[in-house]
């Protein structure tokens, strides 16, 4: 969510001053990760999470009081549940949280400057200092190696893309679940009378040329994930051909259908002299089987895997993962 989080600072810091906490070290189980932000502006608006409850609290107050002072504070959260001292949680780890007052044109500067790389898709490393007299500022590849005491060097992914091939209900429904979840979205299909602004309105592009002449093109740099809902084995298989052909790097591809259309595929591809580990790195049937069926609840499916795969999940349900019973 970094992008959609430095766009609404970018609005909100020629209003007034904001301060923002970042996870800089997480130890044990604890509710977010480290880089993890949460802004708290003048005017009380507050985006974003470190995680809630009592933890989450005590940061907010903290930045109520950076706010006023300007020094920023590094923030304990203990949610180890220890009896011998008070904690926040039981979680069972503990979090470090730097909180920081941003001001002025010099941090709408550096924002715009970071939004610019993100837009573009590069990876920003930004060097949160520790010392009360150093601004954040933007590392480049030139910059020596910086000391854990000077500074948290916070590295901001781009968002990442998803390319739906197939304006359908089930790219339509996917396409407002992945925008939630904060994926940059491409739309194309042939039927400009299914793909059209109208029916995709957070989409970045929608086109409606052949998808080997959008490849050719294709001018994005983000992390790319695909999800093939077309209307037809025919589709599939160009599809399929212009990507697995096509040098652009992807993190997933997975394509709709049943058992019989994806083993139908498969076999095409191989006629053709698609290497096998190619068709064998396709998702499809595409999703996790929750047992889905309209449009909507597929589209949740499909939504669950590009997570899963994003972040490494292992698709198990967390009751029978933990092995714990009330």
């Amino acid at each position: 969510m970094s992008l959609q989080f430095y766009q609404q600072l970018r609005n909100l810091l020629p209003r007034g001053d904001v301060a923002i906490a970042t996870v800089i070290k997480i130890i044990g189980s604890v509710p977010r990760e480290v880089g993890a932000k949460m802004a708290l502006c003048a005017d009380g608006t507050l985006l974003e999470t470190i995680g809630g409850g009592a933890g989450e609290a005590k940061v907010l107050s903290i930045m109520e009081q950076v706010l006023a002072s300007g020094d920023p504070q590094k923030v304990a959260i203990d949610l180890s549940g220890a009896v011998q001292r008070v904690t926040e949680g039981v979680c069972g780890g503990q979090m470090q949280v730097w909180v920081a007052k941003w001001s002025g044109e010099a941090a709408i500067a550096l924002i715009q400057a970071i939004l610019d790389d993100l837009n573009q898709g590069y990876s920003v490393r930004l060097l949160i200092p520790f010392s009360p007299g150093l601004s954040p500022h933007i590392l480049t590849a030139n910059d020596a190696q910086i000391s854990p005491e000077l500074g948290f060097i916070d590295l901001i992914e781009p968002s990442p893309m998803l390319l739906i091939i197939g304006a359908g209900h089930v790219g339509e429904k996917l396409a407002q679940i992945a925008t939630f979840l904060g994926f940059q979205i491409i739309i194309q299909d042939d039927r400009s009378q299914w793909a059209n602004s109208e029916r995709f309105p957070s989409a970045l592009s929608i086109f409606i040329d052949p998808i080997s002449q959008v490849l050719e093109q294709w001018p994005y740099h983000h992390p790319l994930y695909i999800a093939m809902v077309t209307r037809g084995y025919d589709y599939d298989l160009e599809v399929l051909k212009s990507l697995l052909e096509n040098p652009i790097p992807y993190r997933y591809i997975g394509m709709i259908g049943s058992i019989k259309r994806v083993n139908k595929v498969r076999k095409s591809l191989a006629d053709h002299s698609i290497p096998l580990e190619k068709i064998n790195s396709i998702y499809a049937p595409i999703g996790l089987d929750i047992g889905a069926l309209t449009p909507a609840e597929i589209a949740l499916s499909i939504a669950a895997e590009l997570i899963l795969v994003q972040r490494g999940g292992t698709g198990v349900p967390l009751s029978q993962k933990s092995n714990t019973h009330f």
